[in-house]
């Protein structure tokens, strides 16, 4: 008996032999030089000057500059009293390789100055970013703001408050600005386990050291607590949130996130909390990190923020 000849065309063998070579993993190593290559760094722009201090800034920008580019503005962790860009400068990699151009940012801690400062350096520069967008090719339409922790706190006062919030008063006014640097609105905020509601930090059963040292002084703590607390400031309209938190963190509670997105929904607000199980206070293991990582990523595609071309997996 003949057995049955298997033909294969040329073009499926080489559609087979191109998916093969797809399925193999990236090289790190080229993969690491070549954001290298393409970028540019300007370190240590001061964006503003305050209680004897100079807030700075790191510039991460595309070497392509024939448009401009979604960007993202990170903003260290650290409890309100520790941390540095310096240290945390590894975090804006996975933005670079989306296609954003990154922001990198230093704020006032509770040494130099207590609460409110870090919520207004962080209003300060996000006004800096819309200011010098022409500049370093930002596109002003599609700002995304990050942070961990404190970081994450920052990052949901910058993109949820307003100047009529009151803390944009240290902010440099750049000449001939407009309305829309008076109140930028950002595209989206990615909040890395950030606190949500400040005055659970620093009184009562979740009192935290950090908490406790950044109002160190402040009078009147329970009305300052309100107005940095990202859930005072829930209302509709507000830009996409998507919340990473691991439900075992021991530092920032987790119920802090899950309040956030209720009432996040309640507000008809578009929003994501991607939880962790068991996951601590970030420092995700592998899985954990690749599931936030792809959760991050797809939600930010959602709404047509990274470059079409940089956000295939």
């Amino acid at each position: 008996m003949t057995r049955p000849r298997l033909l294969v065309s040329v073009p499926a063998l080489c559609l087979l032999a191109s998916s093969t070579v797809l399925a193999q993993p990236r090289d790190r190593v080229l993969d690491a030089a070549a954001l290298y290559a393409d970028h540019v760094v300007v370190p240590d722009i001061t964006y503003m000057r305050a209680s004897g201090y100079e807030s700075t800034l790191d510039v991460h920008r595309p070497r392509d500059t024939s448009g401009p580019r979604p960007t993202v503005i990170f903003i260290h962790g650290g409890g309100w009293v520790g941390g540095s860009k310096e240290g945390s400068m590894l975090a804006v990699l996975p933005y670079l390789a989306m296609g954003f151009a990154a922001v990198n940012v230093e704020y006032r801690m509770a040494a130099t100055a207590p609460a409110p400062a870090s919520v207004e350096d962080g209003r300060c520069a996000l006004k800096w970013v819309v200011a010098n967008a022409k500049e370093y090719g930002f596109d002003p339409s599609k700002i995304v703001v990050t942070g961990q922790s404190a970081g994450g706190h920052l990052a949901l006062t910058t993109g949820m408050l307003t100047q009529a919030a009151g803390f944009d008063d240290r902010c440099p006014t750049p000449a001939g600005s407009g309305v829309a640097e008076d109140n930028p609105k950002v595209a989206a905020i990615v909040n890395w386990f950030g606190i949500t509601d400040v005055y659970d930090v620093i009184q009562g059963p979740n009192v935290r050291g950090y908490g406790v040292r950044w109002f160190a002084g402040v009078e009147n703590k329970q009305a300052v607590a309100s107005r940095v607390s990202p859930l005072t400031y829930v209302r509709p309209g507000l830009p996409p949130v998507i919340t990473i938190h691991g439900d075992a963190d021991p530092t920032v509670p987790y119920q802090q996130a899950v309040r956030l997105r209720d009432a996040l929904t309640t507000a008809g607000v578009t929003n994501e909390l991607v939880t962790i199980p068991q996951g601590g206070h970030g420092n995700f293991v592998a899985p954990q990190r690749d599931r936030a990582w792809t959760a991050v990523r797809a939600f930010l595609q959602k709404l047509s923020i990274p470059p079409q071309s940089a956000t295939s997996p």
